[in-house]
């Protein structure tokens, strides 16, 4: 007994009608195209989870300018 009750021998068979309906190159195309768009969301989802935890949202402006300065209260200037 093989996997759920199917022999070794009879997944073989299904792999060699596989291979005699769509042709090995189109399966080796498709399983490249599946492992790109694996590759490309474990990518997306690293840098999501690097841009939200080093650092804050940035705005996007090209003339940004840095006002330093201090808050006090009214109460204290008096």
């Amino acid at each position: 007994m093989g996997f759920g009750g199917i022999s070794i021998w009879q997944l073989l068979i299904v792999l060699v009608i596989v291979l005699l309906l769509f042709g090995t190159k189109r399966l080796r195309n498709l399983g490249g195209d599946l492992g790109n768009a694996v590759k490309g969301f474990k990518k997306a989802m690293g840098d999501e989870e690097k841009k939200s935890d080093n650092e804050p949202e940035k705005l996007e402006k090209a003339d940004e300018k840095v006002i330093n300065g201090e808050a006090t209260r009214e109460k204290d200037k008096q």
